[in-house]
């Protein structure tokens, strides 16, 4: 099966879409291979980029959904890793990071390219920006058995309860016991 991820960069996910006998497809071809041969292609208004954006849409979004238009109709299943916390200790050094889990790039293109995703109605699974060490093995963990019964999938994994953003989400007290903790702190 044919398999996208977002961000396409994600140099963690990638080997084991091919370890489980799965073709990854990427816009920019960015493989362990062959990197960033960009496809060829004159940039044309085309129905993906119409059907979810306007005109005034600036031209690295636009860039960004032609590569993506590319391969998202090959597409057979998705893995989409969340957004980098903001205040988080890193793992790696940046060049590592950028390497493992790719960039963000451009977050209105990363956010247009989810809602493609999610409206052709493929399996996706969706998974936290790793934190730990912990939750590395366990972002590959899930990736491995996401992959390996890919064709009994349906629908939308997202055991790490991402928010529409792509983040984790936060915990939040109920107003009782916020006002609680402001009346002993007064």
């Amino acid at each position: 099966m044919n398999v996208i991820v977002i961000p396409d960069t994600s140099m963690i996910v990638i080997p084991l879409i091919e370890k489980n006998g799965h073709t990854y497809l990427s816009p920019s071809n960015f493989s362990r291979y062959d990197n960033m041969d960009i496809c060829e292609g004159n940039l044309t208004f085309d129905n993906l980029i119409s059907r979810y954006s306007s005109s005034e849409l600036p031209s690295g979004v636009k860039s960004r959904l032609f590569l993506f238009s590319k391969v998202v109709e090959k597409a057979d299943a998705a893995i989409i890793i969340g957004k980098r916390p903001a205040n988080r200790e890193r793992m790696y050094d940046a060049l590592n990071d950028l390497i493992l889990f790719g960039g963000n790039a451009c977050n209105n293109a990363r956010s247009l390219e989810v809602k493609i995703v999610q409206d052709l109605g493929i399996p996706i699974l969706k998974l936290a920006f790793p934190k730990n060490q912990d939750e590395l093995i366990g972002l590959i963990d899930k990736t491995n058995k996401f992959l390996k019964n890919l064709d009994s999938i349906e629908g939308t994994l997202n055991d790490d309860n991402l928010t529409t953003d792509l983040r984790s989400k936060k915990e939040k007290y109920p107003l009782n016991d916020f006002k609680e903790i402001l009346d002993k702190l007064i």
